[in-house]
């Protein structure tokens, strides 16, 4: 007996089920969604990037061991019911949302699992979606005024750090008001551990969308690490202390200032990603050549395709192949069908994630929707639980399981704890100090 048909014999005996093309629709998804799990817990146990206290994966049963090597192609998969993972997205600004029609208040009908909440999320449709992990994005608006260097001064930051702390700590009440949707998580190891022993609940992750959150100290993005926060965009859309945005035309520091350095030399210390999307081309050039650990944009999409400057040069895209780090597709309709955006559709989010795969690899892409980060989700796209329908659309184009694998969310994990091990490597590094004023004059 060959190892295929004696591997389909244990699956059925365990009560899974093995798909053939005619049932692919029933079965490819969930099939894709288990071996993500399994295939990315033995590809990051055989790299070695665990090996230390925080791995959680080296209980795999002798099962889950054989259906990880078990040869799979895009159409005959393994169906692993016993497991529910789900994709995992980079940029989803449901905090926000949440607090300007909302104003942060969760304890009311409308946040329960019967959902009914204006805008493109809710527990109802992130549970159709079978999204498995979320980096959930705890943005605030950039200052009133516009940056320069000449008004660079704490007083101006104070409002901004005192509304991204509530941020903070909305998705904290969200994780422990509603056990049942959300886990937190704060490493790779934490989200494998959630797949394996919470199926079904969204490992919560957190991001800032701007260093204007950090006003110009180096002690606040610490403090927001210590909360969970795992990646910090550079910019929004104002250039800040430390870098310049793509959105004002005229520059403030042609890209990184020295500050900005520092800052990404803190960030790879510190273990949190450093998310180059919103930024200027120059501000990505001097990231991807500075930074000791892989970047990533955290919802952006090819400029070959969409020639927007939120979206990513060919030549940089090469650069960030190098870097070995991740872009993640946005599903923002202005980025993504730049000739007319109205007619923006899932298809063309497809043509940008299969443009950069074959470009630059498939190990480089990944999900970053920006769902509530809109006014109106595209056709095909309109809200979270679409997830399955993008999957689906890439699996008939003939993108092949290994790289979806990737994409959906194996690529995010291996950048994540890539950027962890930059961080246990650095332990000899001291923490970059603010300049306080003097307390005596």
């Amino acid at each position: 007996m060959d190892e295929k048909v004696d591997i389909e014999r244990m699956a059925l005996h365990s009560g899974l089920v093995v798909g053939g093309r005619s049932r692919k629709r029933e079965v490819t998804y969930a099939s894709l969604l288990a071996f993500a799990l399994l295939s990315t817990a033995s590809l990051l146990l055989r790299s070695g990037v665990f090996t230390n206290s925080r791995s959680c994966t080296s209980h795999l049963s002798p099962l889950e061991q054989v259906l990880v090597q078990a040869p799979l192609t895009a159409r005959s998969v393994i169906y692993f019911r016993l497991i529910n993972m789900g994709s995992l997205d980079g940029h989803n600004d449901f905090p926000i949302w949440t607090r300007a029609y909302y104003q942060n208040h969760i304890y009311q009908s409308n946040f329960t699992s019967r959902g009914n909440l204006y805008g493109q999320v809710d527990f109802p449709r992130l549970q159709q979606g079978r999204l498995g992990a979320q980096f959930w994005s705890t943005y605030v608006e950039c200052p009133r005024t516009p940056y320069t260097t000449a008004n660079d001064s704490e007083d101006l930051y104070h409002e901004i750090i005192r509304d991204s702390f509530q941020q903070i700590d909305l998705v904290h009440r969200m994780i422990e008001h509603f056990p049942a949707s959300l886990v937190h998580a704060s490493s790779a190891a934490d989200i494998l551990r959630n797949f394996r022993n919470f199926p079904g609940r969204i490992s919560s992750l957190l991001g800032i969308e701007g260093l204007h959150q950090i006003g110009t100290s180096a002690s606040v993005l610490r403090m927001y690490h210590r909360l969970g926060v795992r990646y910090a965009t550079l910019t929004h859309t104002c250039h800040n202390h430390y870098a310049d945005s793509e959105a004002p035309s005229e520059p403030q520091h042609h890209g990184l200032s020295s500050a900005g350095e520092a800052i990404v030399a803190e960030m790879n210390r510190l273990g949190m990603i450093v998310d180059i999307s919103h930024t200027s081309f120059a501000t990505q050039r001097a990231v991807l050549a500075l930074s000791r650990a892989p970047v990533m944009y955290s919802h952006s999409s090819a400029y070959g395709i969409c020639p927007h400057s939120r979206n990513v040069p060919d030549d940089i895209l090469r650069t960030l192949q190098k870097n070995d780090g991740i872009i993640m597709i946005t599903f923002y309709p202005e980025f993504t069908n730049c000739k007319s955006v109205d007619k923006a559709s899932l298809s063309d989010v497809a043509d940008h994630i299969q443009y950069v795969g074959n470009l630059i690899g498939y190990r480089h892409v990944g999900l970053g929707s920006d769902f509530d980060g809109m006014a109106h989700g595209m056709r095909g796209l309109e809200d979270v639980s679409k997830y399955p329908d993008l999957i689906q659309e890439l699996l008939d184009r003939g993108v092949s399981v290994e790289d979806l694998v990737g994409v959906i969310g194996g690529n995010v994990l291996r950048v994540l704890a890539a950027v962890e091990d930059v961080a246990l490597n650095s332990k000899h590094i001291l923490p970059l100090e603010d300049d306080i004023k003097p307390f005596f004059k």
